[in-house]
């Protein structure tokens, strides 16, 4: 091979050139390279308006088919994949070092959960609606209760552990047994419905392993994102994986506000529609001609959209367009509210629920673009649907009260 071959030998600047090539494309990561080594699938865009829509291929490592899912914006934050379990079959048992949530998009069965060494296998059933945790490291396998295929959501850490550790054996072949997260008693998969404050910012969470259905249970109030939300955090096997659901009231619509990348909002029930745009493009993009850098994704059951598709902080807002409330769950992979970088005991607010003129990013109704209060009573009205929006939200200077204040 010459000796000037490109990747050959490097040679030093010479003068005051500046050493590398300059430009060069993003390697994949180690998580990248698994998932082509996988052989189905790899979805990657902004949002998809149904997982159900997704192509599926025969996967050998799992059983079944599957696709896995990289929404722009998650790459190296949280892993997604989309599974089918085969009808009267199950999947094949697995265990890895990383954790893993599971929301069932259609189907019955149960999931048996084990660690090494022990005289029985944890066994709970599910039902199209159900949410839980399998516990870090713990063999587990998905068995299907009824003659046609069930169909699941997963997210997991795995991008999180495999670009650190780069060594697949090592994730999915490691002895070691974390009996602090999985006890298997008789009662860790039963759900618990006591609601307590989380210890960092105060909102309401349940420590529960299993939530029956997430799609038609109670949520307390919360009132952040628009009048009468609703909101509950699920804290499951003492996971670092974050994640909450939340609920607008029909005819009402959330307050735009930014973050940086993580959150992927999931469709629950009733349908609608996100903008998100980079914070740099303004509060108000339409007014200001930016509209060009909105992007926007419209879904239904089970759809999904990237909250901050790029680098830095992206504002977004979400509109529920149908005759019933809006309901939605938000995954973040190990990236909550509060583990931002910064020395313990930082004084830090909520800002994505803290109005702009309070040092927050929300926007106001007040403040927000004249185009979306616009295109929302405009969509509502060919949709049958009642704006439930009180036109006092968005006079200058006001501040909008919950219904229960």
């Amino acid at each position: 091979m010459p000796h000037d071959a490109p990747g050959v030998h490097w040679h030093e600047p010479t003068g005051t050139k500046r050493a590398g090539y300059g430009k060069f494309g993003r390697p994949k990561t180690p998580y990248d390279l698994f998932m082509e080594s996988e052989g189905i699938p790899i979805f990657r865009d902004i949002g998809v308006r149904r997982v159900q829509d997704l192509p599926l291929q025969p996967w050998k490592r799992l059983g079944g088919r599957g696709t896995y899912i990289q929404l722009y914006g998650t790459e190296g934050k949280w892993g997604c994949y989309v599974a089918e379990v085969p009808g009267a079959g199950a999947t094949n048992p697995e265990r890895h070092m990383f954790e893993k949530i599971i929301y069932v998009v259609e189907g019955r069965g149960s999931t048996e959960v084990w660690l090494d060494g022990d005289t029985k296998r944890h066994i709970f059933e599910w039902q199209k609606g159900s949410l839980f945790s399998i516990p870090m490291n713990a063999w587990h396998r998905l068995v299907n209760a009824t003659s046609s295929p069930a169909l699941i959501l997963a997210g997991t850490t795995a991008p999180n552990v495999m670009n650190l550790i780069n060594n697949t054996d090592a994730v999915f072949n490691c002895p070691y047994q974390f009996r602090d997260r999985f006890s298997g008693a008789d009662d860790f998969y039963k759900p618990n419905d006591n609601i307590e404050p989380d210890p960092v910012r105060g909102l309401a969470m349940r420590r529960t392993n299993f939530i029956p259905d997430i799609v038609n249970c109670d949520l307390p109030l919360d009132n952040r994102r628009s009048p009468g939300y609703r909101r509950v955090e699920p804290f499951m096997t003492g996971n670092t994986f974050y994640l909450w659901i939340g609920q607008h009231e029909n005819g009402r619509y959330s307050k735009a506000h930014a973050h940086t990348s993580a959150a992927v909002l999931i469709c629950l029930k009733g349908k609608g529609y996100t903008y998100t745009w980079p914070e740099r493009a303004g509060l108000t993009p339409w007014k200001d001609g930016r509209a060009d850098l909105v992007k926007r994704v419209d879904y239904e059951p089970v759809g999904m959209v990237s909250a901050a598709p790029g680098g830095a902080r992206w504002c977004h807002q979400h509109f529920g367009t149908s005759k019933e409330s809006f309901r939605l769950t938000a995954w973040f992979g190990p990236n909550s509210p509060g583990r931002e970088p910064g020395p313990p005991g930082e004084q830090h607010i909520d800002y994505g629920a803290m109005d702009v003129d309070e040092g927050g990013t929300a926007i106001p109704y007040s403040m927000e673009d004249p185009f979306i209060r616009k295109e929302y009573e405009a969509t509502l009205a060919r949709e049958g649907v009642q704006s439930r929006m009180d036109p006092d939200w968005y006079k200058p200077g006001a501040k909008v009260k919950s219904a229960a204040d």
